[in-house]
């Protein structure tokens, strides 16, 4: 988009999920269940990215 558009927020609905799950809701577990699943097979993802090109996002949590 070119210039600024001092509306276009209005035009999105940004919602905290974290405030929307209740803190005893099993989805709150099942996603640690994956999110440790997915971290152990870290070394296996490594292998398969190159070492060149755009670098992958890392994100912390």
């Amino acid at each position: 988009m070119r210039g600024t558009d001092e509306t276009s927020g209005s035009l999105f609905s940004y919602v905290d999920l974290e405030e929307r799950i209740p803190v005893r809701h099993p989805l709150r577990k099942i996603r640690q269940v994956v999110t440790d699943a997915l971290s152990s097979l870290d070394a296996e993802f490594e292998a398969l990215y190159t070492d060149f090109g755009r670098p992958r996002l890392r994100r912390s949590g």
